[in-house]
């Protein structure tokens, strides 16, 4: 069977504006290229806006863990706690992510789910955003994502398996075509790897975008064998900021005379720290202590300008934000810094994503919330 179109959405994690047009990539196959405002935050918020067309404000995802000891699914562990320690036992790269794995099995996570290097005494208070697979059908709860719309138009659709290398994605994508699917949404999530070690690199990351480049020259040619027209985009979520300097605010606040849990909760990101303040004092000593990092806190204009803002305040009392390419050393999500991080402004030069076709693109397509409708609409006319 030759369809008349085959429609293929590449997901290229953390493929960046400035990155694109540095290295020129794939100047020539996709000349259709725009610069697109980033979804704030990291991928733990940009994924579920790009399967739904949804905000961080509406789909409930931003940081990976949220200080909800109410909601807490890890609230047993604190019965173990005396198994817990030594926390540098623990602290462990190897031992969290088997404790990872374990913690995953046990309460039945589907979704993305890593410990990092959030504290195992802390679990308790905290709650997990990403407990369903994204990608599958029902993933999002009360939200429909691609999965459900492309099933409910009856659409011949692929779409990854994140749990896949890159490779086995892009293979599975050449046997979906073969099997007669006709709109694809490929997952891959290997360039972001790549960027946070050698962002600097220039030949690493050109050597990196040769190898994606044959992929995709290999799906193409896959595609154009069963249909007319192959339309060929490809999306990304955000850049990559190159480390300028580490700051410790982990210890700043914890030397204080506040107590966890009792005056205060926090999300140490890698480059915002998330308060929420429980007791009277806790939000005059936390912003005298933040004074002295260089960042500052969101505005409610612009935690409602990056689609963030929530009256229930889900994400934090207060949004700590670091200025371009300071990271937060130790934080929750590790104890040293990386070469590069994202998470930055969307405004910052080096967080704009990029979106790349072989066919014109609409102008309304300008953010990456944007790509779901572009995605559906093409999907429509298969």
């Amino acid at each position: 069977m030759k369809h008349k179109t085959i429609e293929i959405f590449l997901f290229i994690d953390a493929l960046g504006w400035k990155i694109v047009n540095d290295h020129r990539f794939l100047t020539e196959f996709l000349p259709h290229r725009k610069k697109i405002t980033m979804q704030f935050g990291y991928s733990s918020s940009a994924i579920p806006t790009i399967l739904s067309g949804k905000t961080p404000a509406e789909h409930g995802h931003l940081g990976l863990f949220r200080f909800a000891p109410e909601t807490s699914p890890f609230q047993r562990l604190s019965r173990f706690s005396w198994a817990l320690k030594p926390a540098s036992f623990w602290n462990r790269g190897r031992v969290r992510h088997h404790l990872s794995k374990m913690l995953k099995k046990i309460y039945g996570f589907t979704g993305y789910f890593q410990l990092y290097r959030m504290p195992v005494w802390k679990l308790k208070y905290m709650d997990y955003c990403e407990k369903k697979n994204l990608f599958i059908a029902n993933g999002m709860e009360n939200i429909a994502n691609l999965h459900d719309i492309l099933s409910a138009k009856a659409v011949e659709f692929h779409i990854s398996d994140w749990h896949l290398s890159d490779s086995e994605n892009y293979i599975a994508a050449e046997k979906a075509i073969e099997n007669g699917k006709n709109f694809l949404f490929v997952y891959t999530a290997g360039f972001d790897g790549v960027l946070h070690d050698k962002v600097k690199d220039f030949t690493a990351v050109q050597n990196k975008l040769d190898n994606i480049k044959t992929h995709i020259e290999r799906l193409y040619n896959k595609a154009q064998k069963y249909a007319d027209n192959v339309h060929f985009t490809v999306i990304s979520d955000h850049g990559m900021t190159p480390l300028a300097a580490a700051v410790d605010i982990m210890k700043a606040v914890e030397e204080s005379n506040l107590v966890f849990g009792e005056d205060y909760g926090a999300c140490f990101d890698s480059t915002m720290a998330r308060f929420y303040y429980l007791s009277e004092n806790a939000e005059r000593v936390i912003w005298e202590i933040m004074k002295k990092f260089p960042g500052h806190f969101l505005s409610k204009d612009e935690e409602i300008n990056y689609g963030i803002y929530r009256a229930d305040r889900l994400f934090g009392d207060g949004i700590f934000l670091l200025d371009a390419g300071i990271q937060i050393v130790p934080s929750d999500m590790g104890d040293k810094p990386l070469n590069g991080m994202h998470g930055f402004a969307p405004e910052n030069e080096h967080s704009f994503a990029a979106i790349l076709s072989n066919t014109a693109l609409p102008e309304r397509v300008k953010q990456v919330a944007d790509y779901f409708d572009f995605m559906i609409e093409r999907a429509g006319k298969l």
